[in-house]
């Protein structure tokens, strides 16, 4: 991992930022493919303001955009959160470490009380 951060991580973990955005994520990869349409019925907001949502995510490289007909259809892109899971695995690595080294010494502790 490099000691600073890529343009593209940036926009991404920009993109991951918003509650809005990160539930797109979830309905795509839940529901797989789905049209602009039905992904905008999940949120309160005008039209214009979920489209600028949708740029974001899709300049961040975490969806695709594809027409069919007057149809606009998006997807999940897992190439995006794959860099985000790659990211986060040295963290992952060193929680995991450091509860290893917790459960050792409460295991010697409960040892040393018999």
């Amino acid at each position: 991992m490099s000691a600073a951060p890529t343009v593209h991580e940036d926009q991404i973990f920009a993109a991951l930022a918003s509650p809005v955005r990160r539930t797109v994520l979830r309905l795509l990869g839940d529901g797989g493919p789905q049209p602009v349409t039905d992904l905008a019925r999940h949120f309160d907001m005008a039209r214009p303001s979920f489209s600028e949502h949708l740029r974001v995510l899709r300049e961040a490289g975490l969806v695709s955009e594809s027409r069919s007909g007057r149809q606009r259809l998006y997807r999940l892109e897992g190439a995006a959160l794959h860099e985000v899971q790659e990211w986060l695995t040295p963290f992952e690595h060193f929680w995991r470490d450091k509860l290893r080294n917790l459960s050792d010494v409460l295991d010697s502790m409960d040892g040393d009380e018999r």
